[in-house]
């Protein structure tokens, strides 16, 4: 298997694609030099966004050594006898590695002991030795120039004067050695967390200190502090934080309500789950004297109370992102900002910032507008009860659905206001498609918690027609906010959300696993690719490989980041998109708010690499805070199936490796390893081409999607492993 796939840190397809025209103009002619218009004609930049890119790989391939800068913006190729460069290690499950090189088609094999101390996701400088005709590319690390993480959670080994730290990430594979004055509370068998403070020469462990108790193994809080910990995340503000949060004045002042646009007077809703504590989008709604509508998109005016230069300022911006996990919110803001000033609650005078558009009754944009607002929501409700107005066409909300204690009836005007955005809504839906946006309704498992935080079912969340009527309005204001700056000239800085072209090699590696399902792509061009996509998505609804394939189309899809640097949004076939609707909960939309103000208030563009830096970070943030949500959804559906152990579940083999098959039970979606030794009855043989494993004497096989039999075997709260016993194919 590629490691590109696991490489969660992918850098934009296109800047790749960019980076390795250089090396192939450069090398091609080695003894010439070019400068950037040169190398833009022969590989075809014709774009301004291609060109900035181009500038810049230039720069950074010359500061990092790769290239040479002959004479003042002239590059030539280093030459041939160098066989150093840099990359990022992705360990194995195995403790061997691969060095990811960018601007490389293929990773760099590094055995175990050619490492030199490097541990997952470190930067490294690696020796790549002369390739072996037919042999992958292999090399060894001469130096680690820069450690991912110095801190890890592990389970403290106490010996009589010192102790072991066994870290529980697989791909950690020493344990750390700390000495007696530096175990500070901890006991033998607790978690913590450990930090590396140095690796001496001759030594066989890295030594440590212990920063942190976490609790016992397989408790519940313990374990999910594990979770943020491995990905460092927070699980409490600093006291200075909440301190100064605490002291913030969040009363509504008639001087700063006169600087806005008032309309607390128009009606006004927000659409949230039942659960939510912080709701930072309200829909406003009114019928103009032409027989258009006026429609705002209000959104928490974060940036009113979260000033630069301060120590909440500051904090936000390190974490980036509120982390969802099973059990409970971390919040990116305190509750006093998240929960309170900030949550446009039913009935109080909220600062907004907004945008308004006037639609005609087929979803056209006659008018908009985007500034600092007031409003006061009328009302407050679930997405099950806009759902219910929907559907029935009625503002009688029943008790079973009523998330005030009691059946209670809207008025009309929110009715018809709620009827007319959905209509609204689906028109806009309709040309995104129709555009060749992908619809990626993937399940998604929740769980029923009892007060121990312990799961007693699971479910899916299903999204319907008022989840679908929020979506695109907050879509309708994200992409018009970043069209607005992004079509001014001369060129502003924005943050920006992209989403480049799918790999094509993916998705050839997609159509071959599908088809085994009777499914297939239309490559003939980029539209029949779109289209085929959400055909094929469509068709497997409700079918048992609808999970399997969603995951793998999701997968095959290259990663959406935050940028100054805007090629707009495949999966939404947007030209321009940014996010501008969350600042509660993801700080890129802090800054765009930011911008935006600053724009409007005419101001000049400020140095794109400030931003770019700080949408670097956010791009990070974002995937460790997804990595630990599925980590906790992980966990929580282990625990569920402890419950389950002498239970036997139909499946459906989700992935085939060399040592077993991966299995993902169809009415609850959690997914386990049935390992390779422990199939009775043959030895099975692994069949990379064809994602099955084949019994040497019976010629049984287990292929990818095929329906099974199994039951628990064993659950690992600690390691987060759950393991099958294969009873057999589901007949």
């Amino acid at each position: 298997m590629s490691k590109k796939k696991k490489n969660k840190k992918a850098k934009n397809h296109r800047k790749n694609e960019i980076t390795k025209g250089i090396f192939t103009v450069l090398e091609k002619e080695p003894k010439k030099s070019f400068n950037y218009k040169q190398i833009a004609s022969k590989i075809g930049v014709t774009e301004a966004h291609d060109r900035n890119v181009l500038i810049k790989k230039l720069v950074q391939l010359k500061e990092s050594k790769r290239i040479v800068e002959e004479g003042r913006g002239s590059y030539k190729a280093i030459p041939s006898t160098k066989t150093y460069h840099t990359g990022t290690v992705d360990i194995t499950g195995r403790g061997n590695a691969y060095i990811i090189v960018e601007g490389s088609d293929d990773d760099v094999f590094v055995p175990f002991n050619k490492l030199k101390k490097a541990f997952h996701n470190d930067t490294v400088e690696v020796y790549i030795y002369p390739r072996r005709k037919g042999k992958k590319l292999e090399g060894e690390i001469t130096k680690v120039v820069e450690r991912n993480k110095n801190e890890f959670v592990g389970i403290v080994d106490m010996q009589k004067t010192f102790a072991f730290i066994r870290p529980t990430d697989f791909r950690m594979y020493t344990d750390i050695f700390v000495s007696q004055d530096k175990i500070g509370k901890a006991t033998d068998g607790d978690k913590v967390i450990v930090e590396i403070t140095e690796w001496p020469e001759n030594a066989d462990s890295p030594f440590g200190k212990i920063t942190e108790v976490l609790g016992k193994p397989g408790e519940h809080d313990t374990e999910i502090h594990s979770i943020l910990a491995e990905y460092g995340l927070p699980y409490a503000f600093p006291l200075e934080v909440e301190r100064y949060a605490n002291q913030l004045d969040t009363a509504i002042k008639p001087e700063e309500i006169a600087k806005r646009r008032d309309m607390r007077n128009v009606l006004t809703f927000t659409i949230d789950p039942k659960d939510a504590k912080d709701f930072d989008d309200a829909l406003s709604f009114e019928v103009l004297e032409n027989g258009n509508y006026e429609i705002g998109i209000h959104i928490a005016d974060v940036s009113h109370y979260l000033q630069e230069g301060t120590v909440l300022d500051d904090e936000a911006y390190n974490r980036a992102t509120s982390v969802y996990l099973v059990d409970r919110v971390v919040p990116m803001l305190p509750e006093v900002l998240s929960n309170n000033a900030c949550s446009l609650r039913p009935n109080e005078e909220k600062y907004t910032f907004s945008a308004v558009f006037e639609l005609d009754d087929k979803a056209n944009i006659k008018n908009q507008w985007f500034g600092r607002t007031v409003i006061d929501s009328n009302e407050r409700f679930a997405y099950e009860e806009a759902q219910y107005i929907i559907e029935s066409g009625n503002g009688k909300i029943p008790d079973d659905i009523s998330i005030r204690g009691a059946a209670y009836t809207v008025s009309k005007e929110v009715v018809n206001a709620t009827l007319t955005l959905d209509s609204l809504a689906k028109i806009m839906r309709a040309a995104r498609m129709q555009q060749g946006a992908i619809s990626f309704d993937k399940v998604e498992v929740r769980f029923n918690l009892n007060e121990k935080a312990e799961p007693t079912s699971v479910y899916f969340k299903e999204a319907k027609d008022a989840n679908k009527l929020i979506e695109e309005f907050m879509l309708l204001a994200n992409r018009k906010v970043a069209q607005f700056i992004g079509k001014q000239k001369p060129t502003k800085t924005f943050v920006y959300r992209i989403h480049d072209n799918p790999n094509e090699d993916k998705l050839i590696a997609l159509n071959g696993i599908i088809s085994r399902f009777g499914h297939k792509l239309n490559f003939k061009d980029k539209k029949s690719i779109s289209a085929s996509l959400n055909k094929l998505l469509e068709d497997v609804k409700g079918k048992k490989e609808q999970n399997l394939v969603d995951t793998l189309a999701i997968r095959s899809m290259s990663k959406a980041i935050y940028t100054t640097d805007n090629i707009g949004h495949y999966g939404l076939a947007f030209d321009y998109y940014s996010h501008f609707t969350s600042p509660i909960r993801r700080y890129p939309d802090v800054m765009v708010h930011r911008l935006l103000q600053h724009y409007l208030d005419g101001g000049a563009s400020p140095k794109a690499e400030v931003y770019e830096e700080k949408c670097k970070h956010s791009s990070d943030m974002e995937y460790l805070a997804a990595s630990a949500e599925r980590d906790s959804i992980k966990y929580m559906q282990i625990k569920f199936m402890q419950d389950h152990q002498d239970q036997e579940f139909v499946g459906v083999i989700s992935g085939v490796t060399e040592w077993g098959i991966y299995v993902e039970i169809i009415e609850n979606k959690c997914e386990g390893m049935v390992r390779i030794r422990d199939i009775k009855g043959d030895y099975y043989i692994f069949d990379e081409k064809e994602y099955a494993i084949y019994g040497e004497r019976t010629k049984k096989s287990y292929q990818l999607g095929d329906e099974v039999v199994v039951m628990v075997k064993n659950t690992d709260l600690v390691k987060r492993h759950l393991d099958f016993t294969l009873i057999g194919k589901h007949e």
